[in-house]
């Protein structure tokens, strides 16, 4: 069974989901600038550490910020 967490939806056209496959997480990001992106994670942590490095130098608030980092640490 596949369960589906919605990390964050601004439009049809940019939004993060993480799908837990069994032990797999599976992080389909789509942009309207890069299209659909699929990242394939074996544990939370290395979810994690990726995540960190991905939202470096993220352009919005801190608040948005940290809602992305909790969503994605509730999956």
């Amino acid at each position: 069974m596949i369960k589906k967490h919605t990390i964050y939806k601004k439009d049809k056209w940019n939004m993060m989901n993480v799908e837990v496959q069994g032990k797999t997480l599976v992080v389909r990001e789509i942009t309207d600038q890069w299209g659909e992106e699929c990242h394939t994670f074996l544990s939370r942590p290395e979810m994690m550490h990726w995540a960190e490095n991905r939202f470096a130098n993220f352009d919005g608030t801190e608040e948005e910020l940290e809602a992305i980092m909790n969503a994605l640490k509730e999956v």
